[in-house]
């Protein structure tokens, strides 16, 4: 909370407090170009699902714990993205934040964890933080998967599309993300600037330069929206 003077009388208002997630540093210093160091925190917290997740509750609880809570988590980078709808150089922001490889293969293909009868694969975010930083960044809404094993193959992605028909984008880190922020109660969005297609490996074609530079200018202008994000609709989940 913030103390503020208005006509001689001390109010409190609700300050928005972000934890910004990206995987390696050039990602982390990519946000931080554009980025307020005022509206929050930017971390590098490695690669993958399992240590995003570590790294993010380690600093949610150490932030809860100093009286400074963080009100929403954003896990940000460049990722994959699956054509048409993603094109290289493009903006992802998730409207839904899915574990795609969380489960099992059988001899009948591949069951996520929940028709296995527990745990989740996925994590809406705000549905009004969504229109208004898809709106001020021009970033496409949409499913952003998140995967252990990158992929590689055209047959791969072709299954990781039947599965999943609206998803945009896949990254390593999100849902670890969700999943600590989750734990702390705290809403969660993820944005993604699109490096390469998904499907074969062609690291000739990847624009990660291009990638990280829209993620730079992506979050310019998503600062606005996440300094303005109200109480109310931190709640909007």
């Amino acid at each position: 909370m913030e103390l503020q003077a208005e006509e001689g009388l001390l109010t409190t208002s609700a300050v928005p407090r972000v934890l910004v997630a990206t995987a390696v540093p050039a990602e982390r210093d990519a946000v931080a170009r554009t980025f307020p160091g005022t509206t929050g925190q930017v971390v590098a917290v490695g690669v993958g699902p399992a240590r995003a997740a570590a790294c993010v509750a380690t600093a949610l609880t150490g932030a809860a714990r100093d009286g400074r809570p963080f009100t929403l988590v954003v896990s940000a980078g460049i990722g994959g993205g699956f054509a048409p709808g993603a094109p290289v150089g493009s903006l992802v922001v998730a409207d839904e934040i899915t574990a795609a490889d969380l489960g099992a293969e059988t001899a009948d293909g591949f069951l996520p964890v929940t028709e296995l009868g527990f745990g989740t694969i996925t994590h809406r975010c705000p549905a009004a933080l969504v229109r208004d930083a898809a709106a001020a960044t021009g970033a496409r809404p949409g499913t952003v998967l998140t995967v252990s094993t990158v992929t590689g193959t055209a047959a791969r992605a072709a299954a990781l599309r039947a599965r999943h028909p609206r998803a945009l984008a896949e990254a390593m880190e999100g849902f670890g993300v969700a999943e600590a922020a989750a734990a702390h109660g705290v809403p969660v969005l993820e944005l993604r600037a699109v490096s390469n297609p998904v499907g074969p490996r062609d690291r000739a074609a990847w624009r990660i330069g291009e990638a990280l530079d829209a993620l730079a200018d992506g979050f310019g202008k998503l600062a606005p929206v996440l300094e303005g994000w109200t109480s109310h609709d931190r709640h909007d989940r």
